[in-house]
């Protein structure tokens, strides 16, 4: 209980952090919005033809794209989670920190259930707005609430990752380069936004195995089609096992780290 509480300090701290910021937060409202309006109803005329409503498995790319946008959006919030470990070490808090009787490993926890929550804020502002634009959730309420669910478990790969990096990392700048040189790839080699079936073999034999496409799976499922756990599972088991995979390996590095 008392790890537990320790985590949820740390979680607490970075909210309320993130609260503050308004600019922040009207940004991260905005920009599902801006996705959603501009390319959903730009590239909506794909969809004419029967082969695409064939690969996308639905007549709205719209409603095939959310769940992208979904993933995409707690991705980018996901990945610069560690961006507040290499400020509090910059202005001396992460010091303090350590100082204190808090566990260590509650640290980077603490954070990553701070960036999960982020995400779902941001993912309950992208299914609302999808809603108006005439996206409906084949799964109900219910539904939602898994997609949530496994956005919050997504977000936390991301995060446990670049919390992990951002321990070894002295400099925004250098974490900044690199998880932008990863999440932009990561994005587009995978069937997020274009179905998989339109890739040429490579890209999509790589689509195959990034966690993106897995993850995106049970929330398209959800969205398109309804309540389908055998399709559903794999995506499922696979986001829930990285995340745990990930949590304790960013742990243990951030022990590691901050015990040398």
């Amino acid at each position: 209980m008392t790890f537990l509480s320790d985590v949820w300090y740390v979680a607490w701290r970075e909210l309320v952090k993130f609260f503050r910021a308004k600019v922040r937060v009207v940004v991260t409202l905005i920009q599902p919005l801006l996705w959603l309006g501009l390319m959903g109803n730009v590239l909506e005329g794909f969809t004419k033809s029967p082969y695409v409503q064939q690969m996308l498995g639905t007549s709205s790319y719209l409603s095939f794209m959310t769940p992208g946008i979904i993933l995409m959006t707690v991705l980018f919030g996901g990945v610069f989670s560690g961006l507040s470990i290499v400020w509090d070490r910059r202005i001396g808090y992460l010091e303090k920190l350590m100082a204190v009787p808090i566990s260590r490993g509650a640290i980077p926890l603490g954070k990553m259930l701070a960036a999960a929550i982020q995400g779902g804020i941001q993912v309950l502002v992208i299914i609302l707005i999808a809603t108006a634009f005439g996206v409906r959730f084949a799964a109900g309420p219910l539904g939602v609430l898994l997609i949530l669910l496994v956005a919050m478990f997504f977000s936390s790969i991301l995060s446990g990752f670049s919390l992990a990096l951002a321990v070894r990392v002295k400099t925004q700048e250098t974490l900044m380069a690199v998880v932008n040189f990863l999440t932009m790839p990561l994005m587009f080699t995978s069937n997020a936004l274009f179905p998989r079936e339109a890739m040429p073999g490579w890209l999509a034999a790589i689509a195959k195995v990034n966690p993106v496409t897995h993850a995106v799976a049970p929330i398209r499922e959800l969205t398109l089609r309804g309540w389908d756990w055998g399709a559903m599972y794999p995506g499922i088991a696979v986001t829930v096992g990285l995340a745990l995979a990930i949590g304790i390996w960013a742990q243990w590095t951030f022990r590691r780290a901050t015990a040398e």
